[in-house]
């Protein structure tokens, strides 16, 4: 069986040749190891990109394609046979990273295939795009770059390579995570998350993600419109102590555990019983921190005008949720908006179903969004239009949207050569909310500015407020919990393109924490605590639909009703 490479290399490419790939076709039951002998020393999260000199060139970055297959359990049989191939044919590099593919001919949801896979230890990840984004075709084996499939979700677990550190993201990360993706390869991509505030105190269910985690997965999913494609990738650096023999066991390892029945997910999930939810801050102190903030936004000369404030609400129930089944409720509760999951091993999920984007950059071309205001969809059309055009003409939320609209052009301005906007302002509406928006495209003059654009974006008023410096130093003195990734930057980086969100209507789900659900609010002039609260309670329905509260709670007797602070 023939294999396609795309290869980009740091060495004399004239002396390259591609080869044809021939790997021995095994059945699984021949590999001669076990998953219990390899779970302690493999299970682990391979490698830490961040620890390696963020410019020095990566030895090989290769793709390899086989020919398409009916089934994934073919296609798993061809990936742990490529892999044996690999281990002994070892490249005569000290690092890379080189990712197996084969195309199976039927589509299959990437998040179906993900929680078909039962083991909890390795981490897992989950990403669907906005907008279904073009990648080169597969046929019979061969990219092409004259045809294209659109990529609509991808999901992995286990790390091939991760990115992760205690100090805010810097460019020398951005370098280190560049270090490993090439234009060639645009399948290889590292997916993750940034804190909203790296420089707070990170509370412990946060901990396992530090300041930023980014991975690319050992094994991959990808969701095609019309078709699958099941990965393996393979990353060393013998500078890390992470060679290549290392990197390929590790990578057996996790297929060894990979199941290739995919199970129908049935998205008509039973209602977790609520046991107690409590909010941080509660109601009453809710209405104390809008007063204090609009005091300061109409104190004179004060340059405050607007700050988002944001309410955590811890929920325990009688069993434990299930992160991937609430994410497949959330994608049906909101279309056209971003999905997403991140989870490092024995860690909670951090699970989301956002409608903003924060950029996308395709070589030179980016764009971003502008979303503010909010309102209730409306049960009637007549009714629906009646509360988008109230929208529409307010004139607090107008201020709020132009602030946010405004602060995205002058951060584009700084490193592009042209800015577009259109439209300038209309209404984006979701399954049960409305909001006021207006999309930015620009052209970069180098690509490299893309550090630049994620730094100068994140945060935007949608999240944090204006001017910046100003709503930081007031969400940090009157919030009292940890915003963790929520409201960050949440998405990936490939080669050639990259694509975030804004890691908003999220959660943190898992055994020790229950669901942590998050939320915000802008406040502005003009603001009103208890619409505010109402808007609040809005934004995280699409979390408590999946939850029926105990009766005791239904009384209004919650078992906890405490407030941190």
């Amino acid at each position: 069986m023939a294999a396609k490479h795309c290869i980009a290399s740091f060495v004399d490419m004239e002396s390259m040749k591609c080869t044809i790939y021939t790997p021995t076709v095994y059945a699984k039951q021949s590999l001669h190891f076990g998953t219990q002998r390899y779970n302690n020393q493999f299970c682990s999260l391979s490698m830490n990109g961040c620890q390696g000199d963020p410019r020095a060139p990566i030895g090989t970055i290769e793709t390899r394609t086989f020919p398409a297959v009916r089934t994934p359990a073919l296609a798993t049989d061809y990936l742990n046979s490529a892999i044996l191939d690999m281990k002994s044919n070892p490249p005569p590099f000290d690092s890379g990273i080189i990712r197996l593919e084969v195309p199976i001919q039927q589509r299959i949801e990437a998040l179906d295939w993900l929680r078909s896979q039962s083991h909890n230890l390795l981490p897992r990840c989950f990403f669907s795009g906005r907008n279904p984004s073009n990648v080169s075709c597969i046929e019979n084996g061969h990219s092409s770059n004259e045809h294209h499939h659109k990529l609509v979700s991808v999901a992995g677990i286990g790390s091939a390579v991760f990115f992760r550190h205690l100090h805010p993201f810097s460019l020398d990360d951005w370098c280190a995570i560049k270090r490993f993706l090439s234009k060639k390869c645009p399948l290889i991509r590292a997916y993750g998350a940034i804190r909203f505030n790296a420089k707070a105190d990170i509370a412990s269910e946060w901990e396992a993600f530090g300041s930023f985690y980014f991975t690319v997965p050992q094994v991959e999913f990808d969701e095609f419109e019309g078709s699958s494609m099941i990965a393996a990738t393979v990353a060393w650096d013998s500078a890390l102590s992470w060679t290549y023999g290392k990197a390929v066991s590790s990578v057996q390892a996790t297929m060894w555990q990979v199941s290739s029945v995919v199970k129908r997910l049935n998205k008509d999930a039973p209602q977790a019983i609520v046991l107690s939810q409590t909010h941080i801050p509660n109601k009453i102190s809710w209405d104390s921190a809008v007063r204090r903030a609009l005091d300061m936004i109409n104190r004179k000369n004060s340059m405050l005008i607007k700050v988002v404030l944001a309410r955590s609400s811890r929920v325990l129930t009688t069993v434990d949720i299930d992160p991937l089944m609430w994410l497949s409720c959330l994608q049906i509760e909101g279309d056209n908006a971003y999905a997403f999951c991140l989870q490092p091993p024995e860690s909670p999920a951090f699970i989301g179903n956002t409608p903003e984007r924060l950029f996308y950059r395709d070589r030179l071309s980016i764009s971003s969004d502008a979303l503010a205001g909010t309102r209730a969809r409306g049960g009637s059309k007549s009714l629906d239009i009646q509360i988008g055009n109230d929208l529409l003409s307010s004139p607090k939320d107008h201020h709020e949207f132009t602030v946010v609209r405004e602060y995205i052009r002058r951060k584009l301005e700084t490193v592009c050569s042209s800015i577009l906007i259109e439209p300038e302002k209309a209404l984006r509406k979701l399954p049960r909310v409305q909001h006021l928006y207006a999309q930015l495209t620009g052209t970069l003059e180098k690509e490299d500015d893309e550090f630049k654009i994620l730094s100068s974006l994140h945060p935007t008023p949608a999240v944090c407020g204006f001017p910046t410096k100003e709503a930081r130093v007031l969400i940090a003195e009157t919030e009292m919990f940890d915003r963790g990734l929520y409201a960050g930057p949440v998405g990936w980086f490939g080669g050639g393109e990259s694509e975030f969100a804004v890691g908003i209507r999220s959660a943190l789900v898992g055994k020790d924490v229950g669901a942590l659900i998050y939320a915000g609010t802008g406040i502005v002039e003009g603001s009103n605590a208890a619409l505010e609260w109402q808007e609040l309670e809005l934004k995280t329905s699409q979390f408590t639909k999946l939850m029926k509260l105990a009766p005791l709670l239904t009384r209004g007797e919650n078992r906890i009703a405490v407030q941190k602070g």
